[in-house]
């Protein structure tokens, strides 16, 4: 396909696409395809003008190539398209405020003034019923102000006066709705499923992986624990135990047995889940992330609810202010210019906006922010908990040795720990399958049903013997492994600056696998930016041995560390420092973090860590360059310091206005009509960036 170069600059091209006309299907497969590509951080299309905006990190020539290549046919082959209404919503609100001003000044020109007043009149009349009922419900709001206002406009005969209060009420109440939705869209587009291919069980009951937008009701997928749901289905397999909590609330899994309806979305915890696939790939899941952004509590902070409380204590006050003017001034004028001014407006709709406009200024960044109560929570947190592995580690640790035991080969034991490992999405377990696949090691299954056990490793049978896989704790503590008295020595003597894996067969350990798990380049400059950002006390909670631990805090400069801790080690210490008082964040990628995750006031997953973890935590980082964790931080104070910012505003301007209808310098139209223009603004400003003059020293 041909794209037309219109304008280059640094880091963005724009671009005309080739052909007649673009469909919006066909718009958010270009866009889908586009974000795909290495290097492209934002995407822009106009379908209606074929206009295409890309902003980019990448080779300018190799973009171009990738380009050129583009055809629809293939596009739909490689990606689904993004699930979302944002086209549709933009078309559907720019029309209707097109048609609501042309309308308006079209009947004020060429309609004669009798005709005008009984429209003005017919107009008026479902805001006053409504009014009505909410008197009638022992209810004030915002809308008995709107009806008495255009009530007595009417009843004194002022009709221009009601008909041009009605026009700028409904003009805010489009725009409002437009912004609503437009921002909902976004956030709704950041938050749902990141899978792209799921593995398809064949006929013959082999496997083989499929992309997820070629998957059609009626294919069976299988879905290993650990992992999320992309597809609503019915069960096809034995029991499996389902993480419900993304979708339910539900805290405890949940058992599923055979033919029991599962829903995109569950996380498995236990077993193997295959699924017969009842729903394509963007039916059901979209809309239940809108309704949970749109319904949830989750979504309001204390300083959202609190706007929306003191905008219902202040409708009383407006209607006594009317009230008051004209029994002090008998002028009806003045008195519906104090009704056309009320906070409920700005102040309900400015704030979920900015709240709204945070979270999707972190999808941006690649961050998933499941509610605004947890931006507010981030700002007042003064205490941060990090996992190690995978986290302040690259997330790509490596095998540094192999030490087998027992009489064991080396390759063998690697072999062994592979074929247990590659069911689990967690770092250290990629390192081991990764280490076995650079040696040539053959690791087909020859083991029964791999469990994953709680306290931190794997077990499994090969034959008669009993297999586990783990930390330290678990392997000669909970499973009371021994070691050979041969071996004594050479256990004794393996390094303490080595993550160690523990593999034994039969009760007796057969080999250590050692962990060489690199810390983050950035990670060092990370802890002094979190310190910087108000943060008073870094933590580190690691099941990693005492002198991996040691070694690693000492040379990040964190504040405190627990080695070899279990998961509920991790979830009692954050319960003592809430206990004392803090906010806490806790930041994990595995699934043994969950419990913590959970429990902290902000739970923070890594996106390349299990599923699980990702549905439990309250947000995802990508975790690409840990600069995110400061990113977010110093958001989340932005976002606080603009909330604080509009209550001044709205209370000052609009009690401004107040004032000078009452004194009867503003008309009620003119009341009406800065009264929304500066909510319109307000609401504008609510949507733009954060951080924009603050992301290079984030960086």
């Amino acid at each position: 396909m041909e794209f037309q170069i219109l304008h280059e600059s640094k880091g963005r091209v724009r671009l005309r696409a080739a052909g007649r006309n673009m469909s919006m299907a066909q718009a958010d497969l270009l866009e889908a395809w586009l974000l795909k590509l290495p290097g492209v951080d934002q995407v822009t299309i106009h379908e209606r003008t074929l206009g295409v905006m890309i902003r980019f990190h990448a080779d300018r020539k190799a973009l171009y190539r990738q380009l050129a290549s583009f055809s629809y046919k293939k596009a739909a082959a490689q990606v689904a398209p993004i699930a979302s209404n944002s086209r549709a919503i933009t078309r559907e609100y720019k029309e209707k405020l097109v048609f609501q001003v042309v309308r308006h000044y079209l009947k004020k020109l060429f309609l004669p003034a009798p005709i005008r007043r009984i429209l003005n009149t017919i107009h008026a009349i479902p805001r006053i019923i409504r009014a009505l009922k909410v008197l009638a419900s022992g209810k004030l709001s915002v809308d008995v102000l709107d009806g008495v206002a255009l009530a007595v406009s009417l009843l004194t005969g002022d009709f221009s006066t009601a008909g041009s209060v009605r026009f700028l009420l409904g003009i805010g109440e489009t725009l409002d709705k437009w912004t609503h939705k437009k921002s909902i869209d976004d956030l709704a587009k950041n938050m749902s499923l990141q899978v792209d291919q799921v593995w398809m069980m064949l006929d013959d009951g082999s496997k083989v992986l499929s992309p997820l937008n070629k998957v059609v009701p009626g294919d069976r997928i299988v879905v290993h624990t650990g992992h999320v749901l992309p597809l609503d289905g019915i069960l096809d397999s034995e029991d499996v135990m389902l993480n419900q909590a993304s979708l339910t609330g539900e805290s405890v899994p949940v058992e599923k047995h055979k033919g029991a309806a599962c829903y995109a979305g569950s996380v498995v915890e236990e077993g193997t889940c295959v699924l017969k696939v009842t729903g394509s790939q963007g039916e059901n899941r979209y809309d239940r992330i809108v309704r949970m952004i749109e319904d949830s509590e989750k979504l309001k902070s204390g300083a959202e609810r609190r706007a929306y409380s003191l905008a219902d204590k202040l409708v009383p006050w407006c209607l006594g202010g009317s009230l008051l003017t004209w029994l002090l001034t008998g002028n009806t004028a003045r008195a519906v210019s104090v009704l056309m001014v009320d906070f409920s407006c700005a102040l309900k709709l400015s704030m979920p906006l900015s709240v709204l406009s945070a979270m999707r200024e972190a999808g941006k960044h690649k961050i998933t922010v499941k509610g605004g109560k947890y931006l507010e929570t981030l700002s007042e947190a003064d205490t941060i908990i990090f996992d190690k592995t995978g986290t302040l580690t690259n997330a790509c640790p490596t095998v540094r040795e192999v030490v087998p035991f027992s009489g064991h080969e080396e390759k063998e034991m690697l072999r062994i720990a592979a074929c247990l490992e590659e069911h689990f999405p967690h770092s250290v377990a990629s390192a081991v399958v990764k280490a076995a696949k650079d040696r040539g090691l053959d690791h087909r299954e020859m083991h029964s049903e791999v469990e994953y056990v709680v306290a931190h490793g794997i077990a499994t049978r090969i034959g008669e013997d009993r297999v586990i896989i783990g930390s330290r704790h678990f392997v000669f503590e909970d499973e009371k492994v021994q070691i050979l008295p041969e071996d004594q020595t050479r256990f004794e003597k393996l390094s303490t600056r080595c993550s160690w894996l523990y593999l034994a067969i039969g009760g007796v350990l057969s080999a250590a696998i050692g962990i060489d798990d690199p810390l983050r380049p950035e990670a060092v400059d990370i802890i002094r930016s979190l310190h910087e950002a108000g943060i008073k006390k870094t933590v580190m909670l690691t099941g990693d041995s005492r002198g991996a631990a040691s070694a690693i805090a000492q040379d990040l400069g964190i504040d405190e560390y627990h080695a070899e801790v279990l998961p509920e080690d991790k979830a009692d210490y954050i319960r003592k420092a809430q206990a004392e008082g803090h906010k806490v964040i806790m930041i994990g990628d595995g699934i043994n973090d969950t419990p913590a995750l959970s429990l902290a006031d902000v739970g923070i997953a890594i996106g390349s860590g299990a599923s699980i973890a990702r549905e439990v935590a309250d947000i995802t980082i990508a975790a690409e360059d840990l600069h995110e964790l400061v990113l977010l931080k110093r958001l989340s104070r932005k976002l606080m310091e603009r909330i604080g910012r509009n209550y001044r505003f709205v209370m000052t301007f609009n009690g401004a206005l107040i004032l000078l209808g009452a004194l009867g310098v503003l008309a009620p139209a003119t009341s009406a009509l800065l009264h929304n223009t500066s909510t319109i603004l307000l609401s504008l400003d609510c949507l733009t960036d954060l951080l924009k003059e603050d992301l290079p020293a984030v960086r």
